[in-house]
């Protein structure tokens, strides 16, 4: 009996993986970036979780660090002393200080902001890249990229709307976040190729772990063992969905890939609903469409210019003249 468990249990995965296996690489890809999606607004939601329930966010962000370098230390120690070896230890101190500073940030502001506003946006981060870009890479921004930047800002306003009596001041606490993310993004740009994804990983965990341990220390509150599950389960999940992402990119082409990260929105403002009594506002609504109208366009703009450098690199050179 327990061999044919075992035959209908190994018949089974292998169908499954030959179903897989026949999906376009692009459709592989998209199935990997939903998969993501939907970890990240769970640890969002679990986030959100943690401090209604009075947890301090640098507590949950050094907790999510501890046991996000507890997944990345085996592959560390596999890889010997070379894995933290590197030339350029100052972007990485930035790269780390930044995406550390906007965990903290990104976990107080989704504690007091409807989750589907926290998710809309978090899709400013092409607006910010787009502008350190410039400013750090010295790369040329065309006029369409500066326009769909500035509508971008627009529909930030839209959402926010500084001045108004709804205003939440938590809203900029969400932007400063982004802000740390592009700032990461923009030094993974300046690193050489040949910088590991877990070097990076590491020193992220690092970094997140020196910040936080002694403000987690002062605010410590003893977690319930099902917030230690929750604890144990966000460091999980968020180093989990990061390398969705680095899949889904790999497997599909990026112009096909990102727009099913926009599904992000939709989730969040389901479980926000059905978890949190959130209803998104007209505002909301408004913002998130032209945030997310300007991102799509400058994602789909960018992969446009990457696919016409690819190919004028493949492009043959003419052949000498004689």
């Amino acid at each position: 009996m327990t061999s044919r468990r075992r035959f209908s249990g190994a018949a089974a995965a292998a169908r499954v993986t030959g179903a897989w296996l026949r999906l376009s690489p692009n459709h592989r890809g998209a199935l990997w970036m939903i998969a993501a999606s939907l970890g990240f607004t769970i640890n969002s939601a679990m986030v959100k979780t943690l401090v209604g329930e009075g947890l301090d966010v640098f507590q949950i962000a050094f907790a999510r660090a501890l046991f996000s370098f507890a997944l990345v230390l085996p592959f560390l120690l596999r890889a010997g002393p070379s894995a933290l070896r590197t030339r350029h230890p100052g972007l990485h101190g930035i790269r780390a200080f930044a995406g550390a500073a906007a965990m903290v940030c990104g976990f107080y502001a989704v504690g007091q902001l409807p989750l589907a506003d926290f998710t809309a946006l978090s899709f400013t981060q092409p607006l910010f890249v787009t502008l350190l870009a410039v400013l750090i890479l010295g790369e040329v921004v065309r006029w369409r990229r500066w326009l769909a930047t500035a509508v971008g800002f627009i529909g930030v306003l839209i959402m926010v709307r500084p001045g108004a009596a709804t205003f939440d001041p938590a809203a900029l606490v969400a932007l400063a976040s982004v802000l740390g993310i592009a700032v990461a993004v923009t030094m993974v740009k300046r690193l050489p190729e040949g910088e590991s994804h877990a070097t990076m990983l590491a020193y992220f965990c690092l970094m997140s772990l020196a910040i936080t341990v002694l403000p987690a220390l002062i605010y410590w509150t003893p977690p319930t063992l099902e917030q230690w599950g929750l604890l144990a389960a966000v460091g999980s999940l968020g180093v989990g969905s990061q390398a969705m992402i680095i899949r889904a990119y790999r497997a599909g082409e990026a112009s096909f890939v990102a727009p099913f990260d926009y599904l992000k929105l939709i989730l969040a403002g389901l479980i926000g609903f059905f978890f949190f009594s959130e209803l998104p506002g007209p505002w909301t609504l408004v913002g998130a469409a032209v945030i997310v109208g300007a991102a799509f366009y400058i994602a789909h703009r960018e992969a446009a210019l990457t696919g016409v450098r690819t190919a004028a690199r493949r492009k043959p050179l003419p052949p000498p003249a004689t």
